[in-house]
């Protein structure tokens, strides 16, 4: 696609909203679905790369809403899917949560009932970006980027030498903002290639697009707490409809775990502890199975909920 035409086509997305369309206020208490699914016609020279770009979702996210589209030819006139609706991750609402599985970031700010949320890129299989508690401890507006060793030996020996140090600047991985974690060498930071954003294709570090950790940067404070998980399902209810969504499992949790789905259905009977009603499991296993990360309304018969035996 041109250049001219993507700039043209984000200048559009922002002049009606859409592409800032990333804040939604928090649900009522008991709720936990923001956002809306929608559609829209392709035009030709758009790929699922431009796209996903203009609505705030990742690369990976649209493909798996649209299985059935060619992400780089969808052509002229191919109606796609916007997944732009998502379960809250389970926890509490607080600070910032990364949910690996689902390649995104949600952000809930203590001074107003909203939930801030962007597509993320992450580290790639074998520089895998890790699980656990930590906080924000620093921001920095065009930051030079020190070269960990293991990343300078893997470009010696790829013919790609870097220098120790990358200075600010286009050809710096780390864009025009990062922002510091607690944990040593792990950061959010902007990108010089933002196609990689919804992908894993870093060394472990979280990525944004250009623009949106601009945005980021001025919203997150220091001391923030921090939260990364690893949550490819999740429950939570809308409307008095129970809604699954299932990502792709990372291969990381599928070595450590199998092709396990009890933490789904744990999930599942856990938010019907107070209701008389019991999930439909053939349903939800078809949830599991097409992994579109589209959230579905649950179909629940009239009866306790308990674990079938025979799934």
């Amino acid at each position: 696609m041109p250049l001219n035409f993507l700039s043209t086509l984000l200048l559009v997305a922002c002049s009606i909203g859409v592409a800032r369309a990333v804040t939604f206020d928090l649900p009522p208490e008991g709720e936990d679905v923001v956002g809306q699914i929608f559609t829209l016609t392709t035009r030709y020279e758009e790929t699922f790369s431009d796209i996903a770009r203009i609505y705030d979702i990742g690369y990976r996210q649209m493909v798996a809403a649209n299985p059935d589209v060619d992400p780089w030819l969808p052509g002229e006139g191919s109606e796609v899917v916007i997944p732009q609706q998502y379960v809250l991750p389970p926890g509490p609402r607080k600070g910032l949560v990364i949910n690996l599985a689902e390649l995104r970031l949600y952000y809930f700010p203590e001074d107003r009932p909203v939930v801030i949320t962007y597509p993320i890129g992450i580290g790639r299989e074998g520089w895998s970006t890790p699980t656990g508690e930590t906080q924000v401890i620093g921001k920095k507006k065009d930051p030079s980027w020190t070269v960990p060793e293991s990343i300078l030996e893997e470009h010696e020996a790829e013919g790609d030498p870097l220098p120790p140090v990358v200075p600010p600047g286009p050809e710096n991985p780390l864009g025009n903002r990062a922002i510091y974690l607690g944990m040593n060498g792990y950061l959010l930071h902007g990108t010089n290639k933002p196609y990689g954003v919804g992908m894993r294709v870093s060394h472990g570090c979280i990525r944004l697009y250009p623009e949106n950790v601009e945005r980021f940067f001025e919203e997150i404070e220091i001391g923030v707490p921090v939260r990364i998980v690893d949550k490819p399902f999740k429950a939570g209810w809308l409307k008095g409809e129970l809604f699954i969504q299932v990502h792709p499992p990372l291969a990381e949790y599928v070595e450590q775990r199998g092709h396990n789905y009890t933490e789904l259905v744990d999930a599942v009977i856990s938010k019907l502890e107070q209701d008389e009603r019991r999930p439909d499991w053939d349903q939800l296993y078809t949830i599991i199975e097409q992994k579109t990360g589209i959230p579905m309304p649950l179909f629940l018969w009239q009866g306790k909920a308990v674990a079938d035996g025979n799934h």
